[in-house]
């Protein structure tokens, strides 16, 4: 045992002096094996935190949505609608929402204004989300204008400012009474923008929203499961667009791992046949290569991996953010909740740490079983 472990001293000792005899080589090596890894590690980590921050807030969302459409087009639905529905077996509850879109000429911006299932602002007063308090500098107290539907100036004062924690989705959102939404929008008090439907049993979704559709053949039903594949596949897009820009990057790295795999340098060949000549074996010289690369590889991985995790969950991702997150003049500002994808954390260790070792260890293996004196030679 005191022989194999001054054996495995000796070669980490080996391994230690020749990464210091060729440092400027080495330095330079792992500033680009770093880069990359820090570049698709903070397209990994940023692409899963926003579809988990998209399914978090999402979990309260109705399970089917209901719209009627004419000619194509989304068209407000009658009151008379969710009496339909309330006598399918399954449906807990039927409620219709009135919401809208509202063009706000100073900012070139376009709100989101609902009236809340529950607890609605009082008459005249509104609620508003971070971004339009942004962008429109206001305050709880503040007044904002509004233009009817009839041309008229309406004031509502902004009663309170939404959590910035909900940002993902209240970014642009106003919040206002029933009656200040008719006067805003007009239209008949009789229809609603659309349905939402609360089932009592989640696996049942199907077939109450088959169902659904055979009473009101003129709607279509939307599940909140596919609003989520909707977002994971928009973040996975996206996350895909960033990586074929950075192929470019990919491409250089493996072009640099295949020159460590073609051969070895003259002077690596001359310490390898000095090793063979002073009577280190085979497996000794390829442990040496395989410590040398282990060393350079996992401090990449690892370094690229920290600093990953630091821009993402510190930084906001800055390099990255327009693109995952899409872009708006009413920007939604929120904290990612630290993520990490084990699976994904392993894939990008085989697809890094992995090649790299292996095209260190090969061109060694070929030189160490090569007759000393013609490899110093």
């Amino acid at each position: 045992m005191a022989v194999w472990w001054e054996r495995q001293k000796n070669v980490l000792d080996v391994t230690l002096a020749s990464l210091l005899r060729r440092k400027g080589k080495n330095l330079a090596l792992l500033a680009v094996y770093t880069a990359i890894v820090f570049l698709l590690a903070s397209v990994m980590f940023l692409t899963y935190a926003l579809k988990r921050e998209a399914a978090g807030v999402l979990a309260d969302a109705p399970e089917i949505v209901v719209q009627r459409m004419a000619a194509g087009r989304h068209d407000p639905i009658s009151l008379e609608a969710a009496a339909a529905l309330e006598g399918i077996p399954g449906v807990q509850s039927v409620r219709g929402r009135l919401w809208g879109y509202y063009y706000d000429p100073i900012t070139g911006a376009n709100y989101t204004l609902m009236v809340p299932g529950e607890d609605p602002p009082p008459p005249g007063k509104i609620e508003i989300g971070e971004g339009v308090a942004r962008t429109r500098l206001l305050f709880p107290g503040d007044t904002m204008e509004f233009r009817s539907h009839e041309g008229r100036l309406i004031e509502w004062e902004v009663a309170r400012v939404l959590p910035s924690a909900s940002s993902l989705v209240s970014a642009d959102l106003v919040l206002l009474g029933r009656d200040d939404f008719r006067t805003l929008f007009g239209g008949d008090p009789a229809r609603v923008t659309d349905l939402v439907v609360r089932v009592r049993n989640s696996r049942e979704l199907a077939v109450i929203a088959e169902k659904i559709a055979a009473r009101l053949p003129d709607t279509r039903t939307i599940l909140r499961e596919e609003i989520l594949r909707t977002y994971e596949a928009v973040f996975n897009w996206r996350g895909g667009l960033l990586i074929l820009i950075l192929l470019g990057s990919a491409l250089a790295f493996v072009i640099l791992a295949w020159d460590k795999a073609s051969g070895l340098s003259p002077e690596e060949r001359r310490e390898i046949g000095i090793l063979k000549a002073v009577g280190w074996e085979t497996s000794d010289v390829i442990l040496l290569k395989l410590w040398e690369g282990l060393a350079v590889s996992l401090s990449s991985f690892l370094l690229g991996l920290g600093l990953a995790y630091a821009h993402v969950f510190f930084a906001a991702a800055t390099l990255f953010e327009p693109v995952l997150k899409g872009w708006a003049v009413l920007y939604p500002r929120f904290a990612l909740v630290p993520y990490i994808d084990g699976s994904q954390v392993a894939a990008l260790f085989f697809l890094t740490v992995i090649p790299y070792t292996v095209a260190t260890v090969i061109p060694s293996w070929r030189a160490a079983t090569t007759d000393p004196d013609s490899v110093m030679r």
